[in-house]
């Protein structure tokens, strides 16, 4: 599962009993909340696969580079918290982008005993190449929707992290 943004509300509200038979009666799966954000993130992926220009190159590791650009060097902890990702799964897209050559690590000047995660000048070159891509994945992954539909969408995945 993935790590919790670091700022984000859960709601501590207890969700409402539902009598089992009542459940089972009315529960239709294309109505339901995980099924239709599964698809929309398929949909996303695909877009980004087809036009990303770096047959390499996963959206969780396009999320590192685009998060390091932001932010400069930082931990890999904390790196995983800004990108929604646990533990493992940073470690994973850490490890792969630095055999590419994308990033590094180095020793925090102020302590030693933490390891931070850069761009390479190679990462930094790919991701200036990219980022119009990654714009254009953007808009072609909300192309059906206007752009007050746009918004509200995003307000509402924010107001769910």
């Amino acid at each position: 599962m993935p790590a919790k943004a670091s700022g984000a509300r859960r709601s501590t509200a207890p969700a409402p009993k539902i009598h089992e038979a009542a459940a089972a009666a009315f529960y239709v799966l294309d109505h339901q909340i995980g099924f239709a954000l599964r698809l929309a993130h398929q949909r996303h992926c695909a877009i980004f696969a087809e036009r990303i220009g770096d047959a390499e190159l996963t959206p969780t590791q396009w999320a590192a580079l685009a998060k390091l650009w932001q932010t400069g060097p930082t931990s890999q902890n904390r790196l995983g918290r800004l990108t929604g990702m646990d533990a493992s799964t940073i470690r994973g897209v850490v490890n792969r982008l630095i055999k590419r050559g994308l990033v590094d690590t180095r020793p925090d000047q102020e302590d030693a005993r933490l390891l931070l995660v850069g761009l390479t000048r190679e990462g930094t070159q790919l991701y200036r190449a990219l980022a119009a891509h990654a714009l254009e994945i953007t808009e072609e992954t909300l192309s059906p929707l206007n752009k007050d539909e746009r918004e509200t969408l995003m307000r509402l995945l924010d107001k769910m992290r």
